[in-house]
């Protein structure tokens, strides 16, 4: 059946396509800055912060401001290439690599354009001019064998200063997200430590900013003490377009900086527009906790073979499917890639190329509705899928976790509804997986349990058509979670059973066993029981059950609108007519209701927002 064609539950009840993006604070942009001229005016901490930011991007830094007002940290970072001033770099130690491009934030729309034009303002030096540059302006001590770097020249009015160490972490609580952490050693503990490998020069001119320094740079920045001097600088700046920041003075601030992890090239950054640096900083502390010390190389090697591998694959499920592979290798462990690895990926791309387009069918268990109640393994899929068959049941906060290019299809089914015959749906999930996308047929709760998983499999597998299932947290589980009772209670339940609550034909199903499950010490669940209430509680009363048992309804379980009762199965009828139909609904029947049940006497209808 042709996609096009499959109907929804109720026409445009229920958009497919992913959210629209949320308003952004501010443009996040990762700009090179390698063989740029970028100018820093003053000399204090958050000052020199910026410039050794900018200098491990490769910039061209230029730090303008008379020498008694430099700072000890940026004294000590503008004089650490100076014997003997810096210890020799430890043996065995790998220091980070600087980051390959400045992560900035807040890009003002008027200047966007000037900060992209700005971007080819100079050329980048070559690879071996750098490592010239490098041999030129280090030496080798003859006792301890290891490269330090020595001043280079004074020209140009300037102390032209040699290679720097990389950045070290920031140690106070500077302008916007860029304030780094204050819990760390100084910054002349991180200078003396020397295991930072050597970056482009900073040269200082030892006097004030004057308008003649903005020709030909790439940025600007000062920290200037007073409103009218912030004034000056980014109106001679804006003048001479050039994106500029004053630290620490947002009004005079066409883009901020970011709290970054690095692994350059992998560079992540983070920003609050300023509202809490400290709530940054602590972002920033829990993704380095995630990301492996090993990403870095990782994605070194990607960049040796990603044009290599894409002249193997074209553009579509082969490329995809082997570098989500090459990701899963990455994070499998905290590894370096061995020798060999490259050679071996080379093979598995070469192999995938002369492979059949096939595709691939994998049924997901979207749990109950709470999106956090995902596995991880459920996320991997919908964010690897080409076309997701969702369910009507499905939350909206769980299909936004999906790829966000994946095609969703709503093929929900619903009583009273209009609805998508299963046969419909297993036709679409073979002619979809046989021209070669990966489906994700996702159903509400676990698959396996109510969901008709079973006669899919058998399709697909009689297809000859790979599938693979993903379980799931079901309503039951989430129901007893939710409400703190265990439904095997030693005490008062011997067995628990999960049972529909109507019949394909919308009647109680007509092989029920009645009799065992009006025995109160068994935990029963009616699943989709929400319109036969009256008739399940006539049928359990008429095979022995007392109407006092306590039951427990819910509807909408752990989402925003969940709506509980609790009280006995006489009055389950009218608590029914109260709740409603319009949401998935369970019905819990049996003594390990009883404790809850009793709680609750009182107030028997409870909606939680």
């Amino acid at each position: 059946m042709d996609a096009k064609s499959l109907p929804l539950n109720e026409p445009g009840a229920r958009p497919t396509a992913p959210a629209r993006m949320a308003p952004l604070a501010k443009l996040p942009v990762f700009w090179s800055l390698a063989g740029k001229r970028v100018v820093v005016a003053g000399g204090s901490d958050g000052a020199a912060w910026k410039a050794e930011l900018l200098a491990a991007c490769g910039a061209d830094v230029h730090v303008y401001c008379v020498e008694d007002q430099l700072s000890d940290v940026m004294r000590g970072m503008l004089r650490a290439a100076i014997p003997p001033s810096v210890l020799p770099v430890k043996e065995g130690v790998d220091a980070p690599e600087p980051p390959s491009v400045l992560p900035a934030f807040g890009i003002a729309i008027d200047s966007l354009d000037r900060l992209l034009g700005f971007a080819d303002h100079a050329s980048p030096p070559s690879r071996g001019e750098i490592e010239s540059r490098r041999r030129d302006r280090s030496l080798t001590i003859p006792d301890i064998g290891s490269p330090i770097a020595t001043a280079a020249s004074v020209a140009s009015g300037g102390c032209h200063y040699g290679a720097m160490p990389a950045m070290a972490q920031p140690i106070s609580p500077l302008e916007g997200e860029m304030s780094g952490r204050t819990e760390g050693g100084s910054r002349s503990e991180a200078i003396t430590a020397g295991t930072a490998p050597l970056i482009p020069a900073i040269t200082h001119h030892p006097h004030p900013w004057h308008l003649g320094i903005f020709h030909g740079a790439a940025l600007a920045l000062a920290d200037c003490d007073t409103e009218a001097e912030a004034r000056a600088f980014f109106d001679a700046a804006r003048a001479a377009g050039v994106p500029v920041n004053v630290i620490d003075k947002p009004a005079f601030c066409q883009f901020q900086f970011g709290s970054i992890v690095n692994r350059s090239p992998v560079i992540v950054a983070i920003s609050t527009d300023g509202a809490a640096p400290i709530l940054a900083q602590a972002i920033r502390r829990r993704i380095e906790t995630l990301l492996p010390p090993a990403l870095k190389q990782w994605a070194e090697l990607a960049q040796a073979l990603r044009e290599r591998v894409n002249e193997l694959l074209t553009p579509g499920n082969a490329r995809r499917v082997f570098w989500e592979r090459f990701v899963d290798r990455t994070f499998a462990g905290n590894h370096v890639p061995e020798e060999g690895t490259e050679r071996a990926l080379l093979a598995e791309a070469t192999r995938l190329a002369g492979a059949p387009v096939c595709g691939r069918v994998t049924l997901v268990g979207a749990g109950p509705g709470d999106a956090e109640l995902l596995t991880l393994k459920a996320v991997r899929a919908l964010q690897q899928a080409d076309v997701i068959l969702f369910d009507d049941l499905v939350s909206a906060e769980v299909l936004e976790l999906a790829r966000r290019e994946a095609r969703r299809m709503l093929v929900g089914k619903r009583g009273g509804r209009t609805s998508c015959k299963q046969q419909d749906i297993n036709d679409m999930m073979v002619s979809l997986a046989k021209a070669g996308k990966r489906v994700v047929r996702l159903k509400s709760g676990d698959p396996m349990i109510f969901g008709r998983a079973g006669e899919e499999i058998a399709r697909l597998e009689a297809e000859g058509i790979p599938v693979d299932v993903v379980p799931g947290i079901t309503a039951a589980s989430a129901m007893a979670s939710r409400l703190g009772i265990s439904l095997t209670h030693r005490d008062h339940a011997q067995s628990v059973r999960f049972v529909t609550g109507h019949s394909r034909h919308g009647d109680l199903p007509a092989n029920t066993d009645w009799k065992s499950l009006a025995d109160p010490s068994v935990t029963t669940v009616f699943y989709m029981g929400g319109r036969m209430a009256a008739r399940i509680r006539r049928a359990l009363v008429d095979h022995g059950m007392s109407d006092d048992t306590p039951v427990v309804v819910m509807a909408a379980v752990t989402r925003a609108n969940e709506t509980r009762w609790q009280g006995s199965l006489a009055d389950l009828p009218d608590a029914m007519q109260r709740i409603g139909v319009d949401e998935p609904v369970l019905i819990g029947i049996g003594n390990a209701f009883a404790e809850r049940a009793s709680a609750m006497a009182v107030e028997r209808f409870v909606a939680t927002a």
